[in-house]
């Protein structure tokens, strides 16, 4: 009889994501007792205690610092995310995010919004109040982007398709992403290089320690005058002491975020969103979808994409009984495994690993099952972090 994985959900998960767990194989739910993953969005799982049997945890989103990926990778569980599945949603919005702060829309509606009087009265209230809320166009602009992954790429070429000019920096580029970015966006020798020539610049990096306040006091002086800063990645990426105050000496014309605080409230030069980046039934189906896919691929044939913490690894199953292993980066770790399995009297059929930074991932395709003995032999190996025998179901 095929194995039942238990899924626990921590938010509401977009059925079609849901859908790709076949019923039949799968039990998913907010009261699932004894799961085997985690579904999750939103929720904050810091100081959740992590009941004993997860293998995995998926997010669907592209961030984790709801997410303690330290603890989890120290018990050999993966964590996946779904890259790139709301670029689109975040790149409308901060092409949304230009034109209310290009165009003064906000204060504009506010504006109309207090008309008062007859028709007549109203259209030359208008005419004689809209010169007070003039804008720029963004055609022939210069938008500076930090951080080219999915959203970056698409907000250039949006804004290339907008008729602006575009500089990029991102030191972490990978070799597919600078293929796919468009020959258009010229390259910043670094963020400060960056920060002198952008009429408009917007974040798309994550919240790192090297990071954090990236955006401080110096660095908004470095800003062209009257320059519009976006930021619809994470608050603490900016310092809001240093933007307020470059707001209030007029050397910033206008601050939009997806992330409100009590500092930020009322300042009319602060456009400020209820982290509405990927708030879209398409954003939400996207991720869903991905990273319900990545689950299910990983708890039935062990294989990983799109992790956190751990390498991608990807193998052609050779045999019916197969075996994962999540093991610290550390010497000697893959003769001590083909060791154990030779001393078991089992054959490889084929074996891959790989590393990223401490963690290692090891997948084997052998030719019997492995007993409770040597799955146990396996796991006490110094350094192995999670030991998963994966047998071909009978209804795969």
């Amino acid at each position: 009889m095929a194995k039942t994985y238990r899924v626990l959900t921590l938010n509401k998960i977009a059925t079609s994501g849901l859908k790709r767990l076949p019923a039949h194989r799968y039990q998913v739910g907010d009261k699932v007792e004894h799961p085997d993953a985690i579904l999750v969005r939103s929720f904050n799982m810091l100081e959740m205690d992590i009941p004993s049997g997860i293998v995995a945890v998926a997010r669907a989103g592209a961030g984790t610092n709801n997410v303690p990926v330290k603890k989890l990778s120290e018990r050999g569980i993966p964590v996946f995310i779904a890259p790139g599945a709301n670029a689109n949603a975040v790149k409308e919005l901060v092409v949304a995010g230009m034109l209310l702060a290009s165009r003064n829309i906000i204060p504009a509606v506010r504006f109309t919004a207090g008309l008062k009087g007859d028709d007549a009265t109203m259209h030359t209230l208008v005419e004689d109040g809209k010169k007070d809320y003039a804008g720029t166009e963004l055609h022939g602009r210069t938008i500076g982007i930090i951080g080219l992954g999915a959203v970056g790429r698409q907000v250039a070429d949006a804004a290339i398709a907008l008729g602006m000019q575009v500089i990029g920096y991102d030191p972490n580029i990978t070799v597919d992403a600078a293929w796919s970015l468009a020959a258009q966006v010229k390259k910043a020798s670094g963020i400060d290089d960056l920060l002198k020539h952008s009429d408009f610049v917007t974040l798309h990096i994550p919240l790192l320690d090297e990071t954090r306040h990236l955006i401080d006091d110096k660095r908004v002086a470095l800003m062209k005058q009257g320059a519009v800063l976006l930021n619809f990645s994470r608050d603490a990426i900016v310092s809001e002491d240093a933007v307020i105050a470059g707001l209030a000496s007029k050397h910033l014309r206008c601050y939009v975020c997806d992330f409100p605080s009590n500092k930020t409230k009322g300042n009319d030069k602060i456009i400020t969103l209820p982290h509405l980046g990927a708030s879209t039934a398409e954003a939400e189906e996207n991720c869903a979808v991905m990273v319900a896919d990545q689950l299910r691929e990983y708890l039935e044939h062990g294989n990983i994409t799109n992790t956190v913490n751990f390498p991608n690894v990807s193998m052609a199953r050779e045999s019916v009984f197969r075996v994962g292993i999540a093991n610290a980066n550390v010497p000697n770790m893959l003769g001590q495994i083909s060791t154990a399995l030779a001393k078991a009297g089992v054959n490889i059929h084929n074996m891959t690993n790989k590393s990223r930074g401490e963690m290692a991932y090891t997948l084997v395709d052998i030719d019997t099952a492995l007993s409770d003995t040597v799955i146990a032999q396996i796991a006490a190996i110094p350094g192995v972090l999670m030991v998963r025998a994966l047998p071909l179901e009978a209804d795969e």
